[in-house]
């Protein structure tokens, strides 16, 4: 696996959606963990699946963890 730059995963916003940013730049509006995977894909992580997403110490979750995908309230 490449070397993969630390991940924020902030709270679900109200249609579900979580911001997602990689290193230093924020990169999109994840539904998924796989959507999280398909970002790193793109900022050249390779061989990452979302299990890895799911408990890597490289993502730090943000008001919730990866088990949550629901708007609030």
């Amino acid at each position: 696996m490449t070397e993969i730059p630390q991940v924020v995963v902030y709270p679900p916003a109200d249609d579900g959606g979580r911001r997602v940013r990689v290193g230093s730049r924020f990169v999109g509006m994840a539904y998924t963990l796989y959507d999280i995977v398909e970002f790193l894909n793109r900022t050249g992580s390779q061989d990452v699946d979302p299990e890895d997403v799911a408990s890597a110490d490289w993502v730090e979750w943000r008001g919730s963890g990866p088990d949550v995908w629901a708007p609030p309230g």
